[in-house]
């Protein structure tokens, strides 16, 4: 993967500079210029503490943007996870949009007609550095308005020392995952294997599921496809071979939010489980050993991961176009994009980055969610219903597992709030 990314932003740089269209596109049009500007950026928090806080990072990306650029200031606000979506929404709706947002989600602004797109913005050289599966995901109507920030991607993490006293090889088949699952059981493992369906994050944890029986949110043709065969059956099995047989632990799956199910990983009370990059530090740093393999399918590995990602994007409001865009170019130069993934294990959005990032020995933990990436899928973020789907998705997927629940029932409910929020855009 890595030497394919490489070639390809190697030579698609000489082409840049052979045709010498590294000047930025934003330096054409009426708006504002780049002297006494302050631009106002709105980040998430992606610490836990204030020794790890985001805030520490975009201060630092902010004092090198200005002693390089003077006459633009940054004024840098960053707000937890759980705010920080809202704080935006609410700006914008006062009238009082950010220069520059590092959100979750974009669509909606992109519908109203809010933000810059990308070719307003960037250098030919940032644009073209993106990884394509990241900004395919970043387009509304094919045009590109959520800039990838920071991506990831989801293996299948298993206990090495619950595998190896239970004799137990690393699962490639859903098979494999109910075998082991019975023998950990047997061996008196809390959470055999832990199926986090509550609220908190069940749309990522359902898209697993579904991607491993070649289904997923929508049709090749990008329409929702909630209720197909191969997803009523993926939940079929789920319920009948997993939960109905008691393999999932104490909490039954609906009321049982990724936190949790990620804080037993760590404290060993948990066999297999569909983790991420950080899960594995903080497993490890509390002595636990993770094996990872690809997400097991119904007949084999899955071919190809979730991939998850946040995004930037510039609003309109301000007329500071040239300003944005010329933060953009420093904010995804290598050392800045690579800083950030090293801090919370999180992987780099920009080919040049994760060609670097695959050679160094110091991320060679990652290298396996780095493979991951390119054919990865997403959730449909380009979509303005997503919001709306996806809180439908948290708040009733639980219910297709439970005893004697119906995955038909269910996932033709959200199928049918989905038909209904698309034909609303």
């Amino acid at each position: 993967m890595g030497e394919a990314v490489q070639r390809r932003f190697t030579v698609l740089t000489a082409v840049v500079a052979a045709l010498g269209m590294t000047a930025t596109l934003s330096g054409c049009g009426g708006d504002s210029g780049t002297g006494d500007v302050t631009l106002k950026l709105v980040a998430a928090d992606y610490g836990n503490s204030a020794a790890n806080s985001s805030e520490k990072y975009w201060s630092g990306v902010a004092a090198g943007f200005e002693k390089e650029h003077p006459g633009i200031k940054i004024d840098v606000s960053v707000y937890s996870w759980k705010d920080v979506d809202r704080k935006v929404a609410e700006m914008v709706k006062a009238g009082k949009a950010p220069d520059i947002a590092q959100i979750g989600a974009y669509a909606d602004y992109a519908k109203d007609g809010k933000l810059y797109s990308a070719d307003q913005m960037l250098s030919i050289r940032t644009q073209a550095n993106f990884l394509p599966t990241l900004t395919d995901a970043g387009k509304v109507d094919g045009t590109l308005y959520g800039l990838p920030f920071v991506a990831s991607t989801r293996l299948l993490f298993y206990n090495e020392k619950l595998f190896g006293q239970a004799g137990l090889d690393a699962p490639e088949t859903w098979d494999d995952i109910q075998k082991d699952a019975t023998a950990l059981k047997a061996k008196g493992v809390e959470y055999p294997f832990a199926l986090p369906l509550g609220q908190e994050e069940s749309q990522a944890e359902t898209l697993m599921w579904l991607l491993s029986n070649s289904g997923g949110y929508v049709d090749d043709v990008g329409l929702y496809d909630i209720d197909s065969a191969q997803n009523i059956a993926t939940f079929s099995w789920l319920r009948d071979n997993l939960v109905g047989k008691g393999l999932t632990g104490p909490v039954e799956p609906g009321k049982l939010d990724r936190a949790k199910a990620f804080e037993a990983f760590t404290n060993g009370d948990v066999g297999m489980l569909n983790g991420h990059p950080t899960l594995m530090e903080e497993a490890e740093a509390k002595g636990v050993k993770v094996g990872m393999v690809p997400l097991p399918g119904a007949e084999g590995p899955t071919k190809g991961s979730m991939g998850v990602a946040d995004w930037m994007m510039g609003f309109k409001q301000n007329g500071n176009r040239k300003a944005i865009g010329d933060f953009f170019d420093y904010a995804y130069s290598d050392e800045n994009v690579l800083a950030f993934a090293d801090e919370y294990d999180l992987l780099p959005v920009t080919g040049s980055a994760s060609a670097e990032m695959e050679t160094d020995s110091k991320h060679a933990k990652l290298r396996e969610f780095l493979a991951a990436l390119p054919n990865s899928q997403l959730p449909p973020f380009g979509k303005t219903s997503w919001a709306t789907v996806s809180e439908a998705i948290k708040t009733n997927i639980g219910d297709a597992v439970a005893p004697g629940g119906s995955p038909e029932r269910v996932l033709g409910s959200i199928a049918a709030e989905a038909t209904k929020a698309e034909g609303a855009e």
